[in-house]
């Protein structure tokens, strides 16, 4: 049997990044460090650096989200960067979007224990919910996927002129640089690296914003969009 790790401490940027919902985000730091490991969310090797790795590294994002936005975390996994993000930004409209039951069922329990009522979990897959959820202004992802395929799941979700902000490691120049015929595909217009959490988190986290044009996703996808849009406009008149 594994022993349990102990969660360590909040730092003191904690209290400031979180400011007055604080006491919600060690709720739900201590929620990842119980429920979370035990069901698999995330590894136990993670407990001793929950705050400084990935509440914090998440909740910094809020940096670079526009006001009064609506989001979709694409594969939010245990709510990461979906939960920080909402915790410091309670004037965003933020769904949290996962395939799998268990993480789902998870992501609903943090959500009504932390009281987030601008926060919707949505259990599905990007190329499931594409013409049933609303077009989004912002889609974020944390270690989701290579940026090609990321991009191929979040790009469509977006309204026009919508952008994608995903946390990535060291490669993510690399990662643009090799996806960037798929992201043209996909109605990119502009892609750029962001570094966040200055004062907060060391190193930077880093952000690749990719924008898109006035069809998200490209050709394929405005004709996806506007089939399940017809589709939804025959269902309200029955």
């Amino acid at each position: 049997m594994t022993a349990e790790v102990e969660l360590p401490q909040a730092p003191e940027e904690a209290r400031a990044v979180f400011g007055e919902f604080f006491p919600e985000a060690v709720r739900y730091a201590e929620l990842l460090a119980d429920a979370g490991v035990k069901r698999g969310l995330i590894g136990p090797r993670e407990v001793p650096r929950l705050w400084e790795r990935h509440l914090l590294n998440c909740a910094v994002l809020s940096e670079v989200v526009p006001e009064g936005v609506t989001v979709c975390d694409v594969g939010s996994g245990a709510g990461l960067p979906g939960i920080p993000l909402a915790l410091v930004r309670p004037d965003l409209k933020i769904t949290l979007l996962e395939p799998l039951l268990r993480r789902t069922n998870f992501l609903q329990e943090v959500v009504e224990l932390l009281g987030l009522d601008h926060v919707t979990v949505v259990r599905g897959r990007a190329e499931e919910v594409l013409g049933t959820l609303q077009p989004v202004h912002v889609v974020t992802a944390r270690a989701v996927a290579p940026l090609d395929r990321l991009a191929g799941w979040g790009v469509p979700l977006l309204r026009p002129y919508g952008e994608m902000l995903a946390l990535k490691g060291d490669t993510a120049e690399e990662e643009i640089n090799g996806a960037r015929a798929a992201l043209s595909k996909l109605g990119v217009v502009d892609t750029e690296v962001l570094h966040v959490g200055e004062g907060v988190v060391e190193p930077l986290s880093t952000v690749v914003r990719v924008v898109v044009g006035e069809s998200p996703g490209g050709v394929r996808f405005a004709a996806k969009r506007a089939k399940a849009a017809r589709v939804g406009r025959a269902r309200r008149r029955r």
